[in-house]
């Protein structure tokens, strides 16, 4: 098959550094923070990851497409990426069971790309200089005007994304006759946590992140879930204010990665801008209370600060990463209430961590029974 060459593309970085290479996707210009993510497989459930929202993907490994895409293993309806950077971008692809072209995928979702640049300089730049806005282009490349257009765009610091992202209208999954009732806050929910859910025996009924602690308790849930999402949680006054009230309903909560941080938030813990992030699926977590290490699949660029966690009387720090000593993940002493930076449902990534579902679904049961009046002796 004669595969012709595709337009040229460039890639400029916030702080000057210029890349130029092919076009793929969509053809234009799309801007965002540029990040990498070091995962080997599982491009497509990255791409549709809504945790990406606002960001260029930097795919560390080198070959990109050649499994193309299949129908049921997207992680949200549309691919949510601003932005992709690879280096080797396949048009053949092969996969049994796929249902077509990465090429053609992204360009039906308007997603710009571009590929045949030296990714393992861009990933080390960005690991030493840290998190920063760039500009991708198939259709201007005068470097000066893109540089321009580059100077307009915000940073992700101080920026909400979750409300992009998040369902408008509340909708179930799982069987009717489930063992539990779970509500569920989508800050930017990915599909594969409601199938870890629905695994479990559990109804899940997914709410508008801008739903109210009334209406939650109002379908009689046996446990709360905060969702995973976009965004810097410390620019979710809105969004920590309904956690507050949630914890005070007495009802099980578990937290994934922005449901981490927005209950850190609203038990008084800071969060804090990362340098350059964590992503990908080979992330190594200590379970401090059970001594086990897990390899685990993690998206974040924010994390919870560790002094304020260290302090927090009200809270136990639970998980930590095993490479820089961050808080990944806590629970609140004398209630069942807890969370994770990372995610345990993957998509993609390992599975080490699945058994925080059935944390949950034992806490939910747990405080089923707690409640469950005496019964008295006739």
């Amino acid at each position: 098959m004669l595969i012709s060459q595709r337009p040229e593309a460039v890639l400029l970085l916030a702080d000057g550094t210029l890349f130029r290479g092919r076009a793929i996707g969509a053809q234009g210009t799309t801007v965002g923070e540029i990040c990498f993510n070091t995962g080997m497989t599982g491009y497509q459930e990255v791409f549709t990851d809504p945790s990406y929202t606002g960001q260029i993907m930097t795919m560390a490994s080198p070959h990109i497409g050649n499994y193309g895409v299949k129908q049921g293993e997207e992680e949200s309806g549309k691919v949510t990426i601003a932005g992709l950077v690879v280096k080797k971008y396949s048009d053949v692809w092969s996969r049994p069971g796929g249902t077509g072209a990465l090429d053609d995928y992204l360009k039906q979702q308007g997603i710009v790309g571009i590929s045949d640049i030296d990714t393992r300089k861009l990933v080390r730049h960005i690991r030493d200089h840290g998190h920063q806005n760039a500009i991708i282009s198939s259709s201007e490349m005068d470097v000066e005007a893109l540089r321009a257009e580059l100077a307009k765009a915000p940073g992700m610091e101080g920026r909400e994304l979750s409300s992009q992202v998040s369902t408008k209208q509340a909708y179930e999954v799982g069987p009717s006759d489930a063992r539990s009732r779970v509500a569920l806050v989508d800050f930017g929910v990915k599909r594969n946590i409601e199938r870890c859910l629905v695994e479990r025996s559990c109804r899940v009924r997914v709410f508008p992140m801008s739903t109210t602690v009334e209406d939650l308790l109002d379908w009689k849930p046996d446990g709360i879930m905060l969702s995973n999402g976009p965004g810097d949680p410390a620019a979710m006054p809105s969004s920590v204010a309904l956690v507050k009230r949630i914890l005070e309903s007495g009802v099980p909560v578990f937290g994934i990665c922005l449901g981490h941080q927005l209950l850190a938030e609203s038990l008084g813990m800071r969060t804090e801008k990362m340098h350059h992030g964590h992503r990908g699926i080979n992330h190594p977590i200590k379970d401090l209370t059970t001594g086990r290490d897990e390899v685990t699949s993690q998206n974040h660029g924010f994390v919870v600060n560790r002094a304020d966690a260290e302090k927090n009387a009200a809270i136990e720090i639970t998980h930590v990463h095993l490479n820089d000593g961050s808080v990944a993940g806590i629970r609140m002493k004398g209630h069942p209430v807890f969370s994770v930076q990372y995610h345990p449902e993957a998509g993609p990534g390992p599975n080490d961590s699945r058994y925080l579902f059935d944390r949950f679904v034992e806490l939910m049961k747990q405080n089923k029974l707690a409640e469950r009046p005496v019964e008295q002796n006739a």
